[in-house]
């Protein structure tokens, strides 16, 4: 069965799901945005974790235990440093090491936020068409994956990975 690309309206803390992506930073503090949310509802063993990896090298991914979320996991996807911006390049590593990481641990199901477009301050059409073409591109290779979900906030941020997916379909 190919794998799903899903796009969802919601709470990324509340996907059942074998692991949802933290947008991190290289030293893996859970500090505001989806980290902060993750640190809330996760509880203090994903923190711990956190402690006892990081730092990471920046475009790099971190999977530590999910705590009280729904989903098992949470790979930590370091596209910034602490106070610092993502970028074009340092997003792209971290959604690509992100899948690399969902392949190691067999992962059926993993939910991606918009990362780097909080705090980190990178524009969203651009992470949307960065994070959609490299899951394209992984996807045309033998995967555990069978539904990646887009978590969005907000309408607008739905809508612009919904069309940028299609516009990308179409380019294809």
């Amino acid at each position: 069965m190919p794998a799903k690309i899903l796009f969802v309206k919601g709470d990324i803390t509340d996907m059942a799901v074998d692991a949802v992506v933290n947008a991190a930073n290289t030293d893996l503090i859970l500090g505001a945005g989806v980290a902060g949310a993750i640190r809330r509802k996760g509880g203090p063993r994903v923190s711990e974790e956190c402690e006892r990896i990081g730092p990471v090298s920046l475009g790099e991914a971190a999977v530590t235990t999910g705590g009280n979320l729904k989903a098992f996991y949470v790979i930590h996807a370091a596209s910034m440093k602490l106070g610092g911006k993502t970028t074009a390049d340092s997003l792209q590593r971290a959604t690509h090491n992100t899948l690399q990481r969902s392949e190691e641990k067999a992962f059926k199901s993993i939910a991606f936020p918009a990362i780097g477009t909080g705090i980190a301050g990178f524009p969203l059409r651009e992470c949307a068409r960065i994070m959609i073409q490299e899951t394209l591109s992984h996807l045309q290779r033998r995967t555990s994956l069978e539904k990646i979900y887009f978590v969005l906030y907000d309408e607008e941020a739905l809508k612009i990975f919904e069309d940028t997916y299609q516009e990308l379909i179409r380019s294809n």
